[in-house]
């Protein structure tokens, strides 16, 4: 016999919440604890029913920053959130993610898909489109790709321009060369790497590209481990 998945449905559109009414009274092994259009009136019926699985559709989470919904996520940590009627906007789903989802399913979601992703939620497994599973990978990858240069920064406490000059120095450039690459004056690049030899204790360009060697300095993105989709950066 099937355990009971205890669910809680909060949707502010009203033949959506009808509609999930139906799809999990025919699932045996669910069980409906609680019924609202609006999730800051909900709160206390949450917490004090037992909830495993927290549904909640577009509109009542339409707070931009997610605020009351990570709100809920700490106070009812026994609740699993399925968010469902969801945007595939990634900054959207991003937002979520942060403020506590385990599930995000979108307008175009079927009533099978609601039905396994209420049983995946509730065994702790999060549930995404794959499009927008990617982009939790890529964030991953990113943020594994600039570990070296924000040790770099961790370790010797180098400032955005002079960890963008450790590389250039590697390459063996001149002060000439570098500056007018990043088009600034000779003196001021001569400046910054004097700064460089004083904060990693090096005494030469080469005990420079020595000590910073291990730490593999070529990736100088000001915006290192974030994604940057368009002009939003989101993670």
């Amino acid at each position: 016999m099937q355990d009971t998945i205890s669910i809680f449905l909060v949707a502010g559109n009203r033949l959506l919440r009808e509609a999930l009414g139906k799809i999990i009274s025919k699932q045996v092994d669910f069980r409906v604890c609680g019924v609202s259009p609006c999730l800051e009136s909900a709160t206390g019926s949450i917490a004090s029913s037992a909830t495993q699985v927290l549904i909640l559709d577009s509109v009542s989470i339409q707070r931009p920053d997610c605020a009351l919904l990570a709100e809920v996520s700490r106070e009812v940590l026994c609740a699993k959130v399925l968010l469902i009627d969801m945007s595939d906007d990634p900054e959207i789903f991003l937002k979520c993610v942060r403020a506590g989802a385990l599930g995000y399913l979108l307008k175009d979601a079927s009533s099978a898909d609601v039905v396994a992703a209420v049983r995946a939620v509730a065994q702790a497994q999060a549930v995404c489109p794959p499009q927008l599973c990617k982009l939790l990978f890529q964030i991953v990858s990113q943020q594994w790709a600039a570990r070296p240069i924000v040790r770099m920064k961790v370790k010797f406490n180098l400032t955005r321009r002079q960890r963008q000059l450790v590389p250039l120095i590697s390459q063996g450039l001149t002060n000439k060369e570098i500056a007018s690459q990043l088009n600034l004056s000779e003196q001021t690049i001569k400046n910054h790497i004097h700064r460089i030899f004083r904060r990693v204790g090096a005494k030469d360009r080469l005990q420079v590209v020595d000590l910073t060697r291990h730490l593999d300095t070529s990736a100088n993105s000001p915006d290192s481990g974030f994604l940057r989709l368009g002009s939003q950066i989101l993670v």
